[in-house]
């Protein structure tokens, strides 16, 4: 028989009264928002996650039970959790709050049972917060009670949980795939995990579930997916976490089309469900050259124009030494234009330049397009009659623009250019966060050339397939394209995914290619390479990360912000104080042995975010 329910337990939500509950006892339970005492009269704003409900407390109207519900209220505190029972009242006209759900009504207490009491809250709990985010990650546990968190944590489970049901519809199948798995040699630093029983061995924490999904293919689950758990010892920032979130799929006997056609289908369906937004489809597709020759970056934003401009033909006889010597050296010469930029003051202008040297930049070339017609500016001079109406031409100046240049090599120009064309969007209010364009940029080069290993290495990973099955890797390395494909929204690169090599001979050719001996291949990968030889079927995936997709979705410009327990950009938990270190007890049982010499700073201490 089950016992007779708590007498503290709620009838409704803190968010759930409207009119039509005008004359009903209810009983609510919460935390005590704020209280205002007039007197005998007590107003408290009662919250929980869905809402905030307005509690009148006139104790002069209670007779005997009012002098115990006054002492109540005369003890209550912010943050006290309490339960309480009474009649929900329409308002008086004209003091009704409008920009509440449940601004109509307010209820009548008749009887409160405090349920805990609460120390005096060391942040500001306000939407709002002006406490310093340190500060407020120290106390994650009471910041998650504030209603922008607690509303981007409701709207990331309804956004997955929409992915689910879609690809539930597409007969998708969700596997779990390993935690505690095996080191890999390429990509990010791994997270390792020594293990107890085998002395002197490490798991290593999956940086994703790869291998594993191509394994479900070989296993003939030709549909796979997975909400999963990843985790990369990497340098964060903004769109970086150690341990994120990510939509893994993957399915067989399929091209480029299939899977971005599926993506696309999953994601409208969380912005149609989630959000009301219906996604034009298909997303735009565009060549990653396209890409780094019109954007300077892979990731485009293209929610706006001011295209990077080629013009080496029009500076090519200037006579301006930083631009012929650039070009002599076999670099770019490359303009963007920024509309109403020639009223600028030279602060600001100067300010770009500043700007580009985070990204390699020794300097920025500029000139002004007047309303009068005229050319003004550093490089100005060089530009002269024809010469200067070619150039205006080529960057299509209107008067008024501004027009800045970057002269160095291909690599240089686009990320500089690249990321100059953001800041400028920004500035000039280009870059709506209300406005979803999303693009894919396919066919990315196959390897990169790495300046630290001296050596090429895999672009994206070593199991993308290239275009061309039979390539040649040591011809033309760099301008090997892969059917590599990245989906981009707002300037922000949501995940990668590519078809996959399945033969086994090619496999081995491109581990043979980025260095591996048999003897490391088979250390490393004999267990893949095993399976392709028992029938692989063509496949290919993708990955995209849930904490980048929910932030933009959001309008925000950090993860951190939708992810309930994040670490700082030092990969430390306030919260927590993780990582610490253990004992020796700890360090014996595993066989390990610390060769740190000095005690270090706790981890923890570091405040950056």
């Amino acid at each position: 028989m089950s016992p007779e329910p708590a007498s503290w337990k709620r009838t409704h939500t803190c968010g759930a009264l409207r009119k039509d509950h005008v004359g009903q006892q209810v009983r609510l339970c919460g935390w005590v928002a704020n209280r205002r005492d007039h007197g005998r009269i007590f107003f408290v704003d009662l919250r929980d996650r869905y809402g905030i409900t307005q509690l009148t407390i006139d104790t002069e109207r209670l007779g005997a039970a009012g002098e115990a519900l006054y002492a109540a209220c005369t003890e209550l505190g912010a943050e006290d959790v309490v339960s309480v029972a009474g009649l929900v009242q329409p308002r008086m006209a004209g003091q009704e709050n409008k920009e509440r759900a449940t601004g109509d009504i307010e209820v009548h207490v008749t009887a409160i049972e405090v349920l805990s009491k609460s120390e005096p809250s060391p942040i500001d709990l306000h939407d709002e917060s002006e406490t310093a985010i340190e500060r407020r990650l120290e106390y994650r546990f009471l910041d998650l009670r504030r209603a922008p968190l607690q509303k981007a944590l409701v709207f990331r489970s309804r956004f997955v949980l929409a992915i689910r049901r879609c690809l539930e519809t597409l007969d998708f199948v969700e596997v779990e795939t390993p935690i505690l798995t095996k080191a890999t040699p390429e990509g990010a630093r791994d997270y390792l995990v020594p293990s107890r029983v085998h002395k002197g061995k490490f798991y290593a924490l999956p940086q994703s579930p790869q291998i594993f999904k191509q394994l479900c293919m070989v296993g003939g689950l030709d549909r796979y997916y997975q909400i999963a758990r990843c985790f990369r010892d990497e340098d964060l920032r903004a769109d970086r976490q150690p341990e994120f979130t990510q939509l893994d799929v993957e399915m067989s006997f399929v091209e480029e089309d299939d899977v971005l056609q599926v993506l696309e289908t999953a994601v409208a369906a969380a912005f149609r469900d989630v959000m009301g937004i219906d996604l034009e489809l298909p997303f735009p597709r565009m060549d990653y050259h396209d890409a780094m020759e019109r954007y300077g970056l892979d990731k485009p934003d293209i929610r706006f124009g001011l295209e990077l401009v080629d013009v080496a033909k029009e500076v090519a006889g200037c006579g301006f030494q930083v631009f012929t010597g650039a070009l002599e050296r076999g670099g770019r010469v490359r303009a963007l234009r920024i509309p109403g930029g020639a009223a600028w003051s030279r602060k600001q202008v100067d300010g770009l330049g500043t700007f580009v040297q985070d990204y390699g930049a020794k300097g920025l070339a500029w000139l002004k397009y007047g309303d009068d017609g005229t050319i003004q500016g550093p490089v100005a001079k060089w530009f002269e009659g024809a010469a200067s109406e070619a150039l205006l031409r080529q960057v299509g100046a209107e008067r008024g623009d501004l027009i800045v240049f970057a002269a160095d090599s291909e690599a240089i120009t686009s990320r500089v250019l690249g990321e100059l064309r953001n800041h400028v969007g920004t500035t000039l209010g280009l870059r709506d966060p209300k406005t979803f364009r999303f693009v894919w940029v396919l066919h990315f080069p196959m390897f990169e050339w790495s300046e630290e290993k001296q050596r090429w290495q895999a672009l994206h990973h070593p199991f993308t397939a290239p275009r061309d099955w039979d390539v040649d890797l040591n011809v033309d390395t760099a301008r090997i394209a892969s059917r590599a494909y990245d989906l981009v929204l707002n300037g922000w690169e949501l995940g990668s995914g590519s078809i996959r090599i399945h033969r086994q001979d090619v496999q081995a050719k491109i581990f043979d290619f980025l260095g591996l001996t048999p003897e490391e291949t088979q250390e490393k990968f004999g267990f893949l390479l095993a399976a392709f030889r028992h029938g692989a079927p063509p496949h290919g995936g993708f990955a995209m990360g849930i904490d980048r997709v929910v932030a933009l979705a959001l309008g925000q410009t950090s993860i951190r912000d939708v992810i309930a327990f994040p670490k700082t950009t030092a990969a430390a938990c306030l919260m927590t104080k993780a990582p610490s270190t253990v004992t020796q007890e700890q360090l014996d049982e595993l066989a390990l042995r610390s060769t740190v010499r000095e005690a270090a700073a706790d981890p923890a201490d570091s405040k950056p975010v």
